[in-house]
């Protein structure tokens, strides 16, 4: 039998799953999934129509990672930047791209594209 936490982070990876599934679009949102090892993990997709979800709503002081993917070159989204914490990391094409978000404060992360055209946010609360 399942423990409640086993049972939680299996129903999480499932709802995850078939979120992933479904057609979103760039201005979709999206909260995190809290994964095994306690931290909240979303995969954000990089393609021609920008970051998909746009948002992203994270759990403050509990640790986070984006996990970005680009699926295509035809997009200026071959590197994500978050200005306000001075990272910037390169998105090579269809594999995955871990980046910790500090989630000590509440607040709104801003992150785009190396050219500044995709723009999206992580809301920390």
């Amino acid at each position: 039998m399942l423990s409640r936490r086993t049972f939680a982070v299996v129903v999480l990876a499932a709802l995850a799953a078939v979120l992933a599934c479904k057609n979103t679009t760039a201005d979709s949102s999206a909260a995190a999934s809290v994964a095994a090892d306690g931290k909240q993990r979303v995969a954000i997709r990089a393609d021609d129509k920008g970051f998909t979800p746009s948002s992203v709503t994270l759990k403050k002081g509990q640790p986070a990672v984006l996990v970005f993917t680009r699926t295509t070159d035809e997009t200026c989204a071959k590197e994500v930047v978050f200005p306000e914490i001075n990272l910037k990391k390169a998105l090579p094409l269809n594999q995955p791209v871990e980046v910790d978000v500090p989630t000590a404060d509440a607040r709104t992360l801003g992150f785009t594209c190396g050219m500044g055209m995709f723009k999206s946010s992580v809301v920390i609360q």
